[in-house]
């Protein structure tokens, strides 16, 4: 379902680099960014559709995951509220390369093409933000690279819960069963990592939700994990 949404608006006129930008194109921001809705399990954004801008979450919790092959579907990230995400397929005229699949009900916010372009054209804050995301993106993407070809079950669970992917919050209020769809993991796997680090006193669990205790424990955790 698309619509306008005075969230969509809220959100938009809050990023650090819409002060900077010419009021009349401020108004067309505002009146061009729509949000969409979607269920628990949908796929909000499927691969091989044409993109049609640039996303951000504005509540809610979506996994980018590459289409099934031989079977079997792989996740690159996790993004949840107030995180901006598809700024590569924004920028390269060929259809999505990822499904984008919400694991709760969420809400998007599309900033269209044009006004990205429009963006990337003409406003120096806004490239400087978009460099910054995208240098995190590929931090991010190496480290879930390496985790997946050298790193032990403890090390990817780990390093899905650190500030590498979760800047804004450590209370994450993801389930053991989401944590398992980013990791690629059973949930039995998830949940007996998760009272490992519980009984190191890293984290604490409560009705399936995580939340970082000792953020200092889990960088620890991650450097002597990282040789397994």
């Amino acid at each position: 379902m698309f619509s306008t949404s005075p969230s969509a608006e809220r959100f938009i006129a809050c990023q650090p680099w819409f002060a900077s930008v010419p009021i009349d194109l401020q108004e067309r921001l505002r009146d061009g960014v729509y949000s969409t809705e979607g269920a628990k399990g949908e796929v909000m954004l499927r691969a091989g559709s044409a993109v049609e801008g640039w996303h951000a979450v504005l509540s809610g919790l979506v996994m980018l995951r590459s289409p099934a092959s031989r079977g079997r579907a792989s996740a690159f990230i996790g993004v949840s509220d107030g995180d901006w995400f598809g700024e590569g397929s924004a920028m390269k005229p060929e259809p999505r390369r990822y499904d984008v699949v919400a694991l709760r009900p969420t809400y998007m916010l599309c900033l269209p093409l044009p006004l990205f372009a429009a963006l990337r054209e003409t406003n120096l804050a806004f490239n400087q933000f978009l460099v910054l995301h995208m240098n995190m993106r590929l931090g991010q993407a190496m480290a879930i690279i390496e985790a997946g070809r050298m790193r032990s079950t403890e090390h990817r669970v780990a390093l899905y819960l650190s500030r590498l992917f979760w800047r804004s919050t450590r209370r994450l209020n993801l389930t053991q069963e989401e944590i398992g769809q980013l990791c690629g993991l059973s949930r039995q796997t998830v949940n007996r990592v998760l009272r490992g680090l519980e009984a190191s006193g890293i984290v604490s669990l409560d009705f399936g939700r995580v939340a970082i205790v000792d953020d200092d424990a889990l960088a620890a955790h991650l450097a002597a994990t990282a040789g397994d």
